[in-house]
């Protein structure tokens, strides 16, 4: 019996790409689309998650919002892994910077993705479980990077909160331990990843800055981190 379509997804088998693009805005996934992909197709909007296929200079690619958070990424992310066939997820979102050396618009790839999150809980492991990105993806897009030059980016370890308003400013603690930035989703992404045999990697924009105070707007965040979403395209397997 067919699991798809799934609770969350609308899709039919095949409709999804081999490769997604996971910005966590539905606004931000028909922006890339309607702006990068030609022939954009819309396979699913259940509660208004908007998802495409289409193509990329020949590459067929899909783009599907995941949501805000670790179970909402968890959620769509499995499904693409587990009933679609998807074999790559990129993560294309926003990140606040927890080291001066992070300029607004700068890019990260989260080479391994800290958690604040009990995520790993349902794996009932003997330990604790350390997220990190598929290596073939990171390294394809680091090099993709360094080829367009111009771009400010780094590679290193996110911080993937539960919490985006939180009581305790934890940050300088994660700042002691060389965490680059904060976002909500990649630790989830990574984890599922790694349970479905499948290739997941984290690449953000720094949106705003936790030790400047610096911050883009709503507008910005949604349509204008073109470099990003170029690099996602052109790492797309």
């Amino acid at each position: 019996m067919s699991n798809t379509p799934t609770p969350h997804i609308a899709a039919q088998p095949g409709d999804f790409a081999k490769t997604v693009l996971m910005p966590g805005d539905p606004l931000r996934a028909k922006y890339v689309a309607e702006t990068f992909l030609e022939d954009p197709v819309l396979v699913n909007n259940v509660r208004g998650v908007n998802g495409f296929t289409g193509t990329y200079h020949g590459k067929r690619v899909s783009v599907m919002a995941s949501g805000m958070g670790m179970p909402s990424i968890g959620i769509y992310s499995y499904e693409l892994f587990k009933f679609y066939d998807v074999d790559n997820i990129i993560r294309i979102g926003t990140a606040g910077a927890l080291t001066a050396d992070l300029k607004i618009r700068d890019v990260v790839f989260g080479m391994g993705a800290c958690t604040n999150s009990n995520y790993a809980a349902q794996y009932q492991l003997p330990g604790a479980f350390a997220p990190i990105a598929s290596f073939k993806l990171l390294q394809k897009a680091v090099a993709v990077v360094e080829e367009m030059g111009n771009i400010g980016y780094k590679v290193g370890n996110l911080l993937s909160s539960d919490t985006f308003y939180s009581d305790s400013n934890l940050d300088v603690n994660w700042q002691k331990m060389g965490v680059l930035a904060v976002e909500m989703e990649a630790a989830a992404l990574y984890m599922n990843a790694a349970r479905t045999g499948k290739n997941a990697l984290a690449i953000c924009t720094i949106s705003d800055s936790i030790v400047t105070g610096e911050a883009t707007s709503s507008d910005e965040r949604q349509s204008s981190f073109n470099d990003m979403v170029k690099i996602a395209l052109e790492t797309a397997e």
